[in-house]
């Protein structure tokens, strides 16, 4: 019986704290296996200076990770699960899905306690995402955004030292760095509604890999695949990526789901938000009903 496994990742501090915490739950239920932790640089970690919307490989923090995949170098991936394209490539399958983080987006200002509606008129705020730019400007429409790319660190780093207003940032990759002492407010969802599995990893295996599979359903959390399974499915069926402002967001409550969908122009003037609530048994059917909803 195969006793190692090998984890491929990004080297970033947030792609190798997930990689940590996923070896952790796995040790905790095999403490038998030995996991290595293989670092693997990405298209979108050497290319730093361009902003997400103008690449047109969707698979620009995965590629070069699924690759390894694929050839048996490593046995599983970590992604931030909304790095991960809704069409894997062939060979590939997800494995699991861990409890999700919190999903919303945070501000980053210079006083604690300070939320968009606080910023003073025409403020600067950094992001990188075009969903939470059409949001933003679609609820505050003066102000001004400054485009931003790197890891949160850097993100941090960058507005430290600048003469922004506030940076936007996911909840789950600062607090995971243990740097929610920057973190000025969290961003309602019904003003910004998140990227689809933002706060939650995926675990990316090949199709064929029945010994890995079996490990892994000990740390699979079923509300948490149910959730992003219907979002995943409404982002596909939009046949949305980075270039294109579309948000989602399942919440599983029993045996309901509630999947909240948002699809915008750029500028944020024309944004459509549209909800339903369906049976947890058929996630995928669930965010696809949605998605016909946007047509």
């Amino acid at each position: 019986m195969k006793l190692k496994l090998i984890i491929g990742t990004r080297s970033s501090k947030l792609a190798l704290w997930q990689a940590e915490h996923v070896k952790g739950l796995i040790l905790a239920c095999h403490p038998e296996l030995e996991i290595e932790i293989k670092h693997i640089s990405t298209k979108g970690d050497e290319i730093i200076d361009v902003s997400l919307d103008k690449f047109d490989d969707k698979g620009i923090f995965t590629k070069e990770i699924e690759n390894e995949l694929l050839r048996g170098t490593i046995d599983l991936a970590v992604h931030s699960l909304k790095d991960l394209q809704t069409e894997l490539p062939y060979g590939l399958k997800l494995g699991a899905v861990p409890k999700r983080h919190r999903s919303e987006d945070v501000l980053i200002a210079r006083k604690a306690g300070i939320g968009i509606n606080d910023l003073k008129k025409n403020a600067i705020i950094a992001t990188g995402a075009v969903r939470r730019t059409a949001q933003l400007l679609h609820c505050r429409p003066d102000l001004k955004i400054e485009d931003i790319r790197g890891n949160v660190n850097t993100r941090i780093d960058k507005f430290l030292k600048s003469d922004w207003d506030g940076l936007v940032l996911a909840a789950a990759g600062v607090e995971r760095l243990g740097l929610e002492q920057y973190i000025s407010s969290f961003i309602p969802t019904d003003i910004v509604l998140p990227a689809v599995g933002q706060g939650a990893l995926g675990i990316e295996i090949r199709e064929n890999d029945y010994y890995t599979e079996e490990i892994l359903k000990s740390i699979n959390h079923e509300v948490t695949l149910i959730a992003v399974t219907a979002e995943r499915a409404f982002l596909k069926a939009l046949g949305g990526g980075c270039k294109t402002p579309i948000a989602a967001l399942g919440t599983v409550i029993g045996n309901e789901l509630n999947l909240a969908g948002m699809a915008a122009s750029v500028d944020g003037k024309d944004v459509i938000r549209k909800n339903l609530t369906e049976n947890i048994n058929s996630p995928e059917k669930s965010g696809e009903k949605l998605a016909s909803e946007f047509e």
